[in-house]
């Protein structure tokens, strides 16, 4: 009697453990399922509908490519996001393809300021190592550029105070090239600043994943037809003092359309942080000043 009873036992255990494995694997089959229906109702790739996300602090050879049902992408940012990895080359081939329903590339009028700076000491610039998109140069075209510096509810009065004027006199420093302006409601900002750090970034070559002091990125959107970018920034909590006041200046430099990097140290876009952070240079200006000459989408109503 007393085998009977456990041989019932087993049996019934090894019913039950059978059950939930099969129970296991058909959710395994299922979140599958979903996956690959949700793939299939992904919407058609066309310029009216076309966000990109493209880091400055990454890897310049690369673009995120976010795909929705809007043509405009901040007013719809809840829409099911379809998310595409496309190496420069590919977006080329893809934007000579659609070419046909962007703005024709054309350069505007440079703004007072740039026009009325001159180097007297012909520093040279870096407008070499600046990489156009396939929209033309990330310049601004409608003045002031307004910049929303995020509050911060979560830390010390003191410290919070301390950090927001740090970035305030980075763009008071930029305010002398291009005409800015500081507001205080992020939707109607054309670049955020957040004291966020960004996302790891990983490295191929030694297989690990690194910290980054800043990242900056910029979206595509259209509204009433016409072409538009915003820019947002992110600042690690770690930067403090010179070294916040030297990633902010290179981060703000990237979103006001120095798309690239100088090689030389004494410029605030070098590619590295260095010791001693430098000023804006006039090779920083000096280059500034030719991107602004250059052809562009951006601003420019839509066939």
């Amino acid at each position: 009697m007393k085998k009977s009873r456990c041989d019932l036992f087993s049996s019934l255990f090894l019913k039950s453990l059978f059950f939930k494995s099969l129970l296991l694997v058909l959710n395994l089959i299922l979140i599958v399922g979903l996956f690959a229906l949700i793939n299939l109702r992904s919407p058609a790739f066309s310029e009216t509908n076309l966000g990109v996300t493209y880091s400055g602090e990454t890897n310049l050879a690369s673009l995120d490519i976010e795909i929705q049902n809007s043509s405009n992408f901040f007013a719809e940012a809840n829409k099911d996001l379809v998310t595409k990895r496309l190496t420069d080359k590919e977006l080329d081939h893809q934007y000579i393809t659609r070419k046909q329903s962007l703005p024709a590339l054309k350069a505007h009028l440079l703004p007072s300021t740039l026009r009325e700076w001159q180097d007297t000491n012909n520093s040279g610039d870096y407008f070499s190592e600046i990489k156009p998109t396939p929209v033309g140069y990330l310049v601004w075209s409608q003045f002031p550029v307004k910049i929303y510096i995020t509050t911060l509810n979560k830390l010390p009065q003191k410290q919070a105070q301390t950090w927001v004027e740090t970035v305030s006199q980075v763009v008071n420093e930029w305010q002398n090239y291009l005409p800015l302006q500081i507001v205080y409601k992020a939707d109607i900002a054309d670049i955020i600043i957040e004291r966020k750090a960004p996302p790891l970034q990983f490295d191929r070559k030694r297989k690990i994943s690194r910290a980054r002091s800043a990242q900056t990125t910029y979206e595509f959107y259209t509204k009433n037809n016409t072409l538009y970018h915003r820019f947002t920034i992110l600042l690690s909590p770690s930067q403090t003092g010179k070294y916040l006041l030297a990633a902010t200046r290179h981060e703000i430099g990237h979103a006001l359309g120095i798309w690239g990097h100088s090689p030389v140290k004494s410029d605030a876009l070098y590619f590295s942080q260095v010791r001693n952070p430098p000023p804006i240079s006039p090779r920083d200006v000096n280059t500034l000043k030719r991107i602004y000459k250059q052809p562009t989408s951006l601003g420019w109503s839509l066939p």
